[in-house]
């Protein structure tokens, strides 16, 4: 690929993906958890953040040469689907939001700002895209 810009990305590693997307994921769990201290807006959205971050990677992972703006896009679409898929209550999808990793995943409660919470997440997932990028082309060429 020419330059890995937005457009043309070099082909993502498999290895960092999966340690990126480990590190967001424990991050996501401590960040809601008692052992930090955090206001209940930066607990509630912060881990909405980090969940969509680690979604981003997780699609980064498995789409590995495409561009960061389709990554991003998938990414939202998928976030997004999820949240509003929350407005939907059946038996067998709300006893799978009863579980741990179902409540994790789907969430429960359709809540219009999370939207947001995930943009700020995959935003960030494209902002560390373009700088780790660029500073791996400055040290190809």
């Amino acid at each position: 690929m020419e330059d890995g810009s937005i457009e043309n990305p070099l082909q993502r590693s498999r290895l960092i993906y999966a340690l990126l997307i480990v590190s967001v994921l424990a991050s996501g769990l401590l960040w809601r958890s008692h052992y930090l201290s955090l206001p209940p807006f930066m607990t509630k959205y912060g881990g909405d953040a980090l969940w969509s971050l680690a979604v981003f990677f997780g699609f980064g992972f498995m789409i590995r040469r495409s561009s960061i703006s389709r990554l991003s896009m998938v990414s939202l679409g998928f976030t997004w689907v999820i949240e509003f898929s929350q407005i939907y209550h059946a038996v067998w999808i709300d006893s799978i939001r009863e579980t741990r990793i179902g409540h994790l995943i789907l969430g429960s409660t359709f809540n219009a700002p999370d939207l947001l919470a995930y943009a700020v997440g995959i935003a960030l997932g494209v902002m560390i895209e373009r700088v780790c990028w660029k500073k791996l082309n400055q040290r190809c060429q």
